[in-house]
């Protein structure tokens, strides 16, 4: 069977990050197409945090307060050495930048179902589970999928003999560490060289029954390297790493398994939900495009839990690819955009591996002396603190220090509202003033590529607004006065997902900012859009 319609979008995997890119396009009213292998949502726990970014990224797909209800803020992140010493403390109920805590857990069955029903509410996406793709096209205007269905039997795969082609302009492949997509590309990974085995348990504590225990934490006892985490709204989870010498299999037993939780919880306090020994690596793809077809999340890179990343990382893949096919299938942006995305993306996931890396091998360590070593350089001091979290390097930003990190987000006041600025803003390219409204600073030109852009200029106060202002809200909190002082600039311009384009010391400069953004999208330089067909014609869902 052919279906006949040319969807905008195609993607293959329908985890978190498949359901986001899903969610983050229909939005914008493309006509997506989403497939999985499996039947129906995967219903064990694997990932358990998101940070302050996600949470933001959460906002601007409308289920914020879904996900609130089955998740609760981080704490403590701590590493002790085998005596229960404090080596590292993180603090991530700290304000962060994008507003609240800095990161969050969940249980991600739970997640998966709010992304679920959110995707499938929207007109232009459709989601089929059940099938598996099995070869991809590249033609001059689309892509070609052929897919296979598939039920289970017996808890295993099996075709059942049908199968479908769909076109479509572009193909994401988001189907995981395996990915179907990635080797139809001929696309290799880069080893970067961490490789180690874990048990993973998740228990359900009976009701009742406090566990006496950090809240999240890593043990690295050299004995049996150990992380305590929640496993998301009554769960909790740990990870044993497997030493030289056992099997995966010692380490599934169940007496095994409860001989190693027995530190903390036996068979009278909780029930086992599941149990597995999974395999940690550090792999990135060299390239995440190949013409219409893009990775992303587990399809484009792999990492050490460490850092809790590996989601977060999947969900800024898809915000980082929704706004720039937004651009190129509007007509807005010229297709060589998309070559931006692997340049953006791969450094910053590179340096979170790393990050993820250096961490697991602090962790990681089984020999006593070498332990020792290392508790000895925590313990006096000799290890400096963890870098902050990596932002743009490279791409479309600009010049200056503040270029590539996240934007400031918090508290605004209009009127009798006091609200947080994503509630008040349309998404999209951002121009935010300190105590100005920069749309008087814009000339015609600036003007006009800021319309072209779907963009947007306002200001923030110190002061009350009144009367209030369409484009001037009060700074309910201070947050952005500081954020601005700290940084010494006038005004921001922040990009769709978030990062910052640039920043200007002077209001007078924003015009500058403006044409070197538009010359960095490929918009044409006499008019300040393009002015372009849509990609091929291409209209959105229901026009």
């Amino acid at each position: 069977m052919v279906d006949q319609q040319i969807y905008d979008v195609a993607i293959v995997g329908y985890g978190p990050v498949g359901q986001s890119l899903s969610i983050l396009l229909g939005q914008m009213g493309y006509k997506v197409a989403a497939f999985d292998r499996w039947p129906s949502l995967y219903p064990l726990p694997r990932a358990v945090f998101y940070d302050h970014e996600i949470r933001r990224v959460f906002g601007a797909m409308g289920i914020e307060d879904e996900v609130a209800a089955i998740s609760y803020p981080a704490k403590l992140y701590q590493w002790f050495n085998a005596d229960w010493k404090m080596l590292v403390e993180m603090d991530w109920s700290l304000e962060s930048v994008s507003g609240g805590p800095g990161g969050h857990l969940f249980n991600q069955p739970m997640l998966e179902a709010v992304l679920d029903r959110k995707a499938r509410s929207l007109p232009g996406v459709r989601v089929e589970q059940g099938w598996e793709a099995t070869a991809l096209r590249q033609l001059a205007g689309h892509c070609e999928l052929t897919l296979r269905h598939g039920a289970l039997s017996n808890g295993a795969w099996q075709a059942t003999g049908d199968t479908q082609t769909v076109q479509a302009r572009y193909v994401v492949g988001a189907d995981g560490a395996n990915s179907f997509v990635r080797q139809a590309l001929g696309i290799e990974f880069e080893d970067l060289g961490f490789e180690e085995e874990w048990l993973v348990v998740d228990v359900r504590p009976n009701e009742g029954v406090v566990l006496n225990i950090p809240d999240i934490a890593q043990w690295c006892n050299p004995a049996r390297p150990t992380t305590l985490v929640p496993g998301g709204p009554g769960l909790r989870r740990w990870e044993f790493m497997r030493l030289p010498g056992e099997s995966a299999q010692d380490l599934q037993n169940t007496d095994k398994v409860w001989e190693l939780l027995s530190p903390w919880v036996t068979p009278a306090d909780a029930t086992l939900v599941r149990h597995a020994v999974y395999q940690f690596r550090s792999r990135i793809a060299r390239s995440w495009r190949d013409g219409r077809v893009m990775l992303a999340g587990d399809a484009a890179h792999q990492m050490p839990p460490f850092m809790g990343q590996g989601m977060c990382s999947g969900i800024r893949d898809a915000r980082n690819l929704a706004w720039r096919l937004e651009m190129v299938l509007d007509g807005v942006a010229p297709q060589r955009l998309l070559d931006g995305y692997t340049q953006e993306r791969r450094p910053q996931i590179r340096a979170v591996i790393d990050a993820s890396i250096a961490m697991g091998r602090v962790a990681c360590v089984s020999d006593p002396e070498q332990a020792a070593q290392r508790d000895q350089a925590f313990l006096s001091g000799q290890v400096p603190p963890l870098p902050p979290f990596p932002g743009l390097s490279t791409g479309v930003i600009a010049d200056g220090d503040l270029a590539g990190q996240l934007g400031v987000h918090g508290l605004v006041r209009s009127g009798d509202r006091t609200v947080r600025c994503d509630e008040l803003v349309p998404q999209g390219f951002q121009v935010i003033a300190l105590d100005a409204d920069p749309m008087a600073y814009l000339d015609e030109r600036s003007r006009s590529i800021l319309s072209g852009i779907g963009g947007t200029a306002f200001g923030v106060s110190a002061g009350e607004v009144s009367p209030p202002a369409a484009n001037m809200f009060f700074d309910a909190t201070g947050k952005y006065r500081a954020f601005f002082a700290q940084h010494g600039v006038a005004a921001i311009v922040v990009r769709p997902d978030f990062y910052v384009y640039g920043a200007v010391r002077t209001l007078a400069e924003l015009p500058q900012m403006l044409d070197r953004l538009a010359q960095q999208l490929g918009l044409d330089a006499d008019v300040g859009v393009s002015g372009m067909p849509a990609d091929d014609g291409l209209a959105k869902a229901g026009s």
